[in-house]
């Protein structure tokens, strides 16, 4: 006699069950693959973070070419000649050797080549700004921008890069030192959730809603954009750069410009080069007058709004008034009004007469009369006006009736009202 473990469980033909276990396989890969999809959207090695993130002024590029008595003594001659040069052009007072050296807080070797007795350089030049501000004054001293978030985007090949891979436009502004720019950069490094919030398909997007989460998410005021387009002539040869400034949610175009760059080698140099003359842009359309913040970005937020906004929002809230207003008197003089009889005075032993407001539904013409009828009605009342008409919402009326809110309530109650209670008002309703 054979056994049977569970006599009632129909059977399964087998090509219903392996059906069964193949689309079971297909949802566990197709659940496992979205995942790895987000992970691989915000893993892996994508960030640069910027790496000259100070607030002194730096002077890039200066050529030095000085002899010594030794190699040394020839760097020295150097380092000295360039700290002057980068003085100069600052456009700072004359000050000696001792006095400049105990503004520089560093020298930066961008490229150097060391003989005997001679140096050849390229260097950069740090000055401390708290120090040195002080003599220079001027443009050094003017106020900077509000933060405004950068997207550095690069196009080469027909594809678009923000902070999806680390790639040489994103790097030149990670190498990028805005301690003498005017212009209050929000630079992000890439990493982490970067790559999601901030992307080339946000700088096509105009909701204002979305830029405000993402401004706020970084601390940043308005957003600037620098697309920067690279075309290889052959793998390792002459790269031509098309760079665009722009700025605004509706990524308004500032200037354009091309460098070049002979071979790929010589890539870096002049994306550093693109990155110095799109600060000069953004820097010419703040003195101008071009980068102040959008108020739609801020409203809100606590921010202020401009003027010439508020007039517009106070003229059509005194338009909206004026067309409610006129819509009340329209429906006050259609629907009937029946004005509160005068009293003339309290009899001995009667209650006070009062007025209380009463909403009540008015789903159609003919609830709205007999609710008006019910009301009038009812005993105690002296008299109704009508203060608001809604056919198909709720309606208001001013009771005069003699007596408090809740003998009025339970009266109503008597007539068949369901009625609730405010305060010196009643909504009923059947």
């Amino acid at each position: 006699m054979r056994a049977t473990l569970f006599p009632s469980a129909p059977s399964v033909a087998p090509s219903q069950a392996l059906r069964r276990w193949l689309v079971g396989i297909a949802l566990t890969l197709g659940l496992l693959g979205g995942g790895f999809a987000l992970f691989a959207q915000v893993a892996g090695e994508r960030g640069i973070a910027p790496t000259a993130a100070s607030s002194d002024i730096e002077v890039k590029g200066i050529s030095i070419d000085v002899q010594g008595k030794s190699a040394e003594d020839a760097r020295t001659n150097g380092w000295r000649e360039a700290q002057r040069k980068a003085w100069e052009t600052l456009k700072g007072p004359k000050l000696s050797d001792s006095q400049l050296e105990g503004l520089v807080s560093a020298i930066v070797i961008e490229r150097e080549r060391l003989g005997p007795r001679r140096y050849i350089a390229t260097l950069g030049v740090v000055f401390d700004r708290s120090r040195a501000s002080g003599y220079l004054g001027g443009a050094q001293q003017a106020s900077r921008s509000a933060p405004l978030l950068l997207i550095p985007v690069q196009e080469s090949g027909g594809a678009f890069i923000t902070f999806e891979q680390r790639n040489p436009w994103q790097r030149a502004w990670a190498d990028f030192n805005p301690g003498a720019s005017r212009i209050d950069y929000v630079r992000l490094s890439g990493a982490g959730g970067d790559s999601l919030l901030v992307n080339f398909g946000q700088t096509a997007r105009h909701s204002r809603a979305w830029w405000r989460s993402t401004l706020d998410q970084y601390g940043a005021t308005d957003v600037l954009m620098a697309f920067a387009r690279l075309d290889h002539q052959f793998p390792g040869g002459p790269v031509t750069g098309t760079f665009t400034a722009r700025y605004g949610p509706y990524s308004r175009p500032l200037e354009s410009f091309t460098l070049k760059a002979d071979s790929a080698e010589a890539l870096p140099a002049m994306l550093g080069q693109a990155v110095e003359r799109m600060d000069q842009i953004f820097t010419g359309a703040l003195a101008s007058g071009k980068l102040r913040p959008d108020p739609s970005l801020r409203l809100g937020a606590g921010g202020a709004i401009d003027p010439a906004i508020l007039r517009l929002i106070e003229i059509g809230r005194a338009a909206q008034a004026r067309r409610s207003a006129a819509a009340a008197a329209a429906a006050g003089t259609a629907g009937p009004r029946i004005e509160a009889l005068p009293v003339t005075g309290i009899e001995p032993g009667e209650a006070a007469v009062r007025n209380i407001t009463v909403q009540f539904a008015s789903p159609d013409a003919g609830a709205f009369d007999a609710a008006l009828g019910a009301v009038r009605s009812t005993g105690g009342v002296r008299g109704v006006g009508v203060t608001s008409t809604a056919i198909g919402g709720t309606s208001v009326m001013s009771v005069s009736f003699a007596g408090s809110l809740e003998d009025l309530a339970a009266a109503l109650e008597a007539r068949g009202f369901n009625v609730r209670r405010g305060a010196n008002a009643l909504a009923i309703s059947r």
